[in-house]
């Protein structure tokens, strides 16, 4: 029988080499220091993230990864010359806001110049199984908080579904009330940080919330 040239003792563990390359170090947060990608989660959640640091799962750093490699590509779709009523004027941006006992820190995506209209706004992108109906009211208070941050007033959230790269946006515009609702939040979370307090399982309200949560059982086992 004629070989084909190829022999399994040689093969390459690729799922492995993607595990190695993925590992991250379990990093403690410190508190008074806030990720405005937060603000929608459940805040108990958010709470052990910083008490109770876990790793990571192996499934959860992939679609992280996938995720960037999609911005990637969008930011090069915004680039190209093929594309000439749009401009990128930056990209992964960090922002900071003071609140006076605590700091809000993040990494906007993109700020575009719309030359059509001559006018700034902020793109948030996410990535997605499937595409939503709706604006999900998580994402719009994470660009409130970057829009605060940078003083535009013009935003959009931009979903992309994983498996075909059909796309759907949704304009937000900026919120005194809605960026006052996020400080809110993050106070309420330094609160219990601070006092040792474990927050209400929000999560529990919006049962996709805790599919996959690391701290389920520790949730769970809380009167």
């Amino acid at each position: 029988m004629k070989s084909t040239g190829f022999s399994c003792i040689n093969m390459i563990d690729f799922n492995r080499l993607i595990e190695n390359y993925l590992a991250r170090e379990v990093k403690a947060k410190k508190i008074g220091r806030y990720y405005a990608s937060d603000v929608g989660n459940c805040l108990r959640r958010v709470w052990f993230s910083y008490k109770l640091p876990k790793q990571l799962s192996l499934k959860t750093l992939k679609i992280f990864k996938a995720g960037e490699m999609l911005h990637d590509f969008i930011v090069n779709v915004i680039r190209s010359e093929k594309n000439k009523d749009v401009e990128l004027l930056q990209n992964e941006m960090p922002i900071q806001i003071d609140a006076g006992d605590f700091l809000i820190i993040g990494r906007v995506d993109d700020v575009v110049l719309v030359k059509t209209k001559a006018k700034k706004m902020l793109i948030e992108l996410k990535t997605a199984k499937s595409l939503p109906e709706a604006c999900k009211p998580e994402h719009q208070l994470q660009l409130q908080i970057y829009m605060a941050a940078l003083g535009i007033k013009d935003g959009m959230v931009v979903y992309i579904q994983k498996d075909n790269l059909e796309t759907v946006s949704f304009n937000v515009t900026y919120s005194e009330t809605l960026f006052k609702h996020a400080l809110e939040r993050f106070k309420a979370l330094h609160h219990c940080l601070i006092s040792n307090t474990c927050p209400e399982p929000e999560g529990k309200k919006f049962h996709w919330m805790c599919n996959g949560c690391p701290w389920r059982q520790e949730c769970e086992s809380i009167a």
